[in-house]
């Protein structure tokens, strides 16, 4: 008889800049993560001891998608001496139950693939989807009608485009990320209100530019899902009306954790 499966799950979003964490329960069918309380670090402060403070005292399941691999291993490491009974798997492309059909399908994002598997879940059947996700980079990919996913286009986010700005030039400002939820005038009145403009509207400027050239590919119109830290401001402005899933990625990582194509 195999060894039951430890609960709850902890889903684990390793990215560049945060890492983020959430606890699922893997035998309710009705969980779409959408109204998780997700416990969000710094990715260089990820392992602390309020995530240990914050995790049950029985033994979980980790399941963990990651872009830095660091910060992964460190969070590995950290399961692995002071967590012993967990069980923890990280996820690579080749466990996803999607079909990706680009050149190197082992290089691309793992949470490019698992928020493509969530909107492939939620697509209507026949229909293609595009996912945005606004993150740190801000990603535009197309899931096909049949459910693969067939690519896109990556782009710096709010707060790396402003910091590139800032460190390449001599006197412009770091522009701190807030308040994107207001769209700031176009004409701006002040260097800083300058930036703000070129930075909020050319992100969401080039996200609509992508979509409508990838929709303009397909023979129809196809759904909008977006999700990350900046959803809301992107999805705002895009037509046809996006659907914003805030945990996009985390409702991916559930259907691959169900699959049991993550399991050790």
């Amino acid at each position: 008889m195999s060894k039951p499966e430890p609960e709850p799950l902890v889903v684990v979003d390793v990215g560049n800049r945060h890492v983020k964490f959430a606890q699922l329960v893997v035998s309710d069918l009705t969980s779409r993560s959408s109204d998780l309380s997700v416990l969000r670090y710094p990715s260089e402060s990820a392992v602390c001891q309020r995530l240990e403070r914050w995790l049950p005292s029985e033994p979980v399941a980790w399941c963990v998608a990651s872009v830095c691999r660091p910060v992964e291993a460190a969070l590995a490491n950290w399961v692995a001496e002071r967590r012993p009974a967990d069980r923890y798997s990280r996820l690579t492309n080749d466990m996803l139950p999607i079909e990706v059909r680009v050149e190197q399908p082992e290089r691309v994002g793992t949470d490019r693939l698992v928020a493509a598997l969530a909107a492939d879940a939620r697509r209507t059947a026949g229909q293609a989807a595009i996912v945005i996700d606004a993150g740190s980079a801000i990603t535009v990919d197309l899931v096909s009608a049949d459910g693969a996913f067939e690519g896109g286009a990556i782009v710096p986010g709010f707060a790396m485009m402003a910091t590139a700005l800032a460190q390449q030039t001599d006197q412009l400002p770091l522009i701190e990320p807030i308040d994107w939820l207001q769209a700031p005038p176009v004409v701006g009145k002040s260097t800083e209100q300058a930036i703000r403009s070129g930075l909020f509207w050319s992100h969401v400027g080039a996200v609509r530019e992508l979509v409508g050239r990838i929709s303009n590919e397909l023979d129809h119109t196809p759904e909008l899902f977006v999700a990350g830290g900046d959803a809301e401001t992107i999805a705002e402005f895009l037509e046809p009306a996006a659907q914003v899933v805030p945990h996009l990625v985390f409702q991916g990582m559930l259907i691959a954790y169900r699959s049991r194509k993550c399991r050790k």
